[in-house]
């Protein structure tokens, strides 16, 4: 049994104080009132963040100036404003209004009904759904980047995130601007059934056309990026960046495993793994993004003018 279970461990409970007896402290029998001459501090509750690798306690004012990135090298999963502010420059960017598409367009109900958990996770995301888009400038080159919130249900891709990628594309070719997408998704959002499903198709007759413009599609993965999102999208990059440790993949390692009967390598999966198999171009830390983003942009807009030119 552990020791807080036993009765010989527990503390000795101090005795009752009596009514007209009130407790002070040293301070206040010293100096009386002096408690009213300073402010009590609320200290906020979310100030130190767990690493989630090491367990170490880290400072939260730290971690935002190292734009979400751990001693121990863990990339974090952030929110689409910020990765918008750390990817343009000078963090200034325009964001694009979310499409009106319908909440919940099956009536869909499991443990709870489907509009609930919409309502809970706009609630604490702030975001109307999972996909956002904004335009800028990276490296002087006018961008339109997509970013996945895996915070809002997984970042899955339902209909309302599909209307966003097809905006951005749009905004894209208006623009005659590159389109970035930043992918962080569980996959499909099983909740809007065949509806989510078409949005893969959707998004690869987007790319279809910024293909046909001779316009830069870049991918870059984050954790995590798999399954149906994978499957189409994040995949069709003319270049593929992926942040380091990202996991990436259709399905999760367990069900491979089981399905081919054998062991999987060590780090399967993992940004670093796809890029010695040549599934990703290159890893790229957070803070280098911007720099790596811009070099990539302009020497494919260079190559789009010369062959306009020709």
């Amino acid at each position: 049994m552990a020791l807080a279970d036993d009765k010989r461990n527990r503390p000795i409970r101090n005795q009752p104080t009596p009514a007209n007896r009130e407790r002070v402290g040293w301070l206040a029998k010293i100096a009386p009132g002096v408690h009213k001459l300073v402010a009590r501090r609320e200290t906020p509750e979310n100030l130190w963040v767990k690493c989630p690798d090491t367990g170490e306690m880290i400072y939260r004012p730290d971690l935002e100036a190292a734009q979400w990135v751990t001693p121990a090298g863990r990339h974090m999963r952030i929110s689409p404003d910020l990765r918008f502010a750390y990817t343009f420059d000078d963090g200034r960017y325009r964001e694009l209004p979310q499409p009106k598409t319908p909440d919940d367009p099956l009536n869909f109900t499991y443990s709870k009904p489907y509009k609930e958990s919409l309502t809970a996770a706009r609630k604490s995301t702030g975001d109307q759904d999972s996909m956002s888009a904004a335009v800028g400038e990276i490296g002087g080159l006018a961008t339109v980047c997509l970013a996945h919130n895996f915070a809002f249900v997984g970042g899955s891709l339902g209909t309302a995130a599909g209307e966003m990628f097809l905006q951005a594309a749009d905004e894209a070719l208006r623009l005659q601007a590159p389109l970035v997408v930043f992918t962080a998704s569980g996959g499909m959002r099983m909740q809007e059934g065949m509806l989510s499903l078409m949005q893969m198709a959707r998004a690869t007759v987007a790319i279809q056309k910024l293909r046909q413009a001779h316009l830069p599609y870049v991918v870059v993965m984050t954790d995590p990026s798999t399954a149906g999102v994978l499957a189409s999208y994040a995949m069709l990059g003319d270049v593929h960046l992926a942040e380091p440790g990202a996991l990436i993949g259709f399905t999760g390692r367990r069900v491979i495993e089981q399905t081919i009967r054998e062991t999987l390598p060590a780090g399967f999966q993992t940004a670093e793994f796809q890029v010695e198999h040549g599934m990703v171009d290159r890893v790229v830390p957070r803070k280098e993004l911007p720099k790596v983003l811009g070099s990539i942009l302009q020497t494919l807009m260079m190559g789009r003018a010369r062959l306009s030119a020709a």
